[in-house]
């Protein structure tokens, strides 16, 4: 498509976006009186009108039924997670069995280690991306403390080769292969959330089970936003947090993916507790712990039900929208606010780099932007005129056009409002 940097075309994009009408199913903060452009969806997605009728419903069951809100209220606490089962198995491409919700992301992804980061003498090493979040890099540090061993020596960074932004696929992989049968684990971020750039990660699992490592994914920035096909991919397991493109609420609840080939290993160690025993028998009060079969076994303890009631009307939503329908949109508005920057740099003595990757099949809806010659005020407008945008030092920010509920007439006038802060 031919894109025009005009309001009138962007509001013509606008009235064939089938998910247009998504917009009006969220809430949106305001500056000086008006609804603000929202690009942090990445970190934290808006809330949807619909959560506050899914929260109501359990204060009122616990109101009014108490305990007994466990069995008899309508949707019922003690099952209340297997509602997520198929719409998450959607989600992340994934059988219903293999997905559950629990916790939070980094306290699964150190329970998932224990299950899948099992060093020896000799195989011990993990292997992760240059710049893996903040809460990653602490995780696997603590990991490798625990076990004995050092983070300088057990922690293997593949690199971005200099003066480039993004880590090549096959960097990757000559990593995955070097260093071979010492490689306990391949743990990456499927989406990184810096750079946005998207992991090949069928074929990086493919490359880890072939020096017998397992492979899991941090999927932070990728549920929600990008086609998974787990199951398909054999991934061993994943976990993401709920609260950025899911919109789940501040700090919200963890899904999990485990995939069914581990579900009957007995000699696979993990840290139990009852909620993830036998369903039938766990008010039976047993001693010795029987696992459910599949990803809920990994549960441990009964679930914050108020924390899921807000998830839960999240993904209700994206399984009325289906993901196919949601990758489409993000693709076009992606490539339109990409043409915009492009058209304002040309207006403008600064210069923009994009240091996402330019190829839609490694991006998703983030593009992080490198603003030379421009500093911290230029956010600092942006924020006061209803842009909401996030800022990295030294001088980049990342602007996320969620689907669900940025419009084409928003990145329209994003551009107006970047040009504006620019020749002030």
């Amino acid at each position: 498509m031919t894109f025009e940097n005009t309001l009138e075309f962007a509001k013509q994009l606008d009235s064939q976006d089938q998910l247009n009408k998504y917009q009006d199913e969220f809430l949106f903060p305001q500056v000086n009186g008006k609804k603000v452009i929202y690009f942090t969806g990445n970190s934290l997605g808006l809330q949807p009108k619909r959560t506050k009728e899914y929260v109501n419903e359990v204060m009122n069951d616990w109101a009014n039924l108490a305990v007994e809100g466990h069995f008899y209220s309508e949707k019922p606490w003690w099952d209340y997670h297997e509602r997520f089962a198929n719409p998450l198995s959607k989600i992340v491409g994934a059988l219903p069995s293999e997905v559950t919700v629990m916790n939070t992301l980094t306290v699964n992804l150190h329970l998932l280690m224990v299950s899948f980061y099992r060093p020896t003498k000799t195989r011990y090493k993990i292997i992760c991306e240059e710049k893996a979040f903040p809460s990653d890099q602490y995780m696997f540090q603590s990991q490798v403390h625990f076990h004995g061993n050092t983070p300088e020596d057990a922690i293997v960074e593949i690199k971005r080769r200099k003066g480039e932004h993004n880590i090549r696929l096959e960097d990757v992989l000559s990593k995955i292969e070097e260093v071979g049968e010492e490689l306990a684990l391949v743990l990456i971020g499927g989406v990184n959330y810096y750079t946005g750039q998207v992991f090949d990660m069928k074929t990086i699992t493919a490359a880890g089970h072939k020096v017998g490592a397992y492979v899991g994914w941090d999927l932070a920035h990728a549920a929600g936003n990008i086609k998974l096909e787990l199951h398909e991919w054999n991934v061993d397991f994943a976990a993401w947090c709920s609260y950025k493109y899911m919109n789940s609420g501040p700090g919200n609840a963890s899904g999990c993916f485990i995939h069914e080939k581990h579900h009957n290993n007995s000699e696979l160690p993990r840290f139990a507790g009852w909620w993830g025993h036998n369903k039938e028998r766990r008010f039976k009060m047993e001693q010795n712990f029987d696992p459910i079969r599949g990803a809920d076994g990994w549960q441990i303890s009964n679930l914050p039900v108020l924390s899921l009631a807000p998830y839960l009307a999240s993904v209700e939503m994206f399984d009325e929208i289906g993901m196919d329908a949601l990758i489409s949109k993000r693709d076009k508005i992606t490539s339109y606010l990409e043409f915009i920057l492009y058209e304002i740099d040309k207006e403008v003595a600064s210069n923009f780099e994009i240091i996402t990757p330019s190829n839609p099949s490694e991006r998703a809806s983030q593009l992080s932007v490198l603003l030379h010659g421009e500093g911290r005020s230029l956010f600092d407008y942006l924020m006061e005129q209803g842009v909401i945008t996030d800022w990295r030092e030294p001088n980049v920010i990342r602007l996320a056009p969620v689907p669900l509920y940025t419009t084409f007439e928003d990145m329209y006038r994003f551009g107006q409002i970047l040009k504006a802060g620019i020749l002030r």
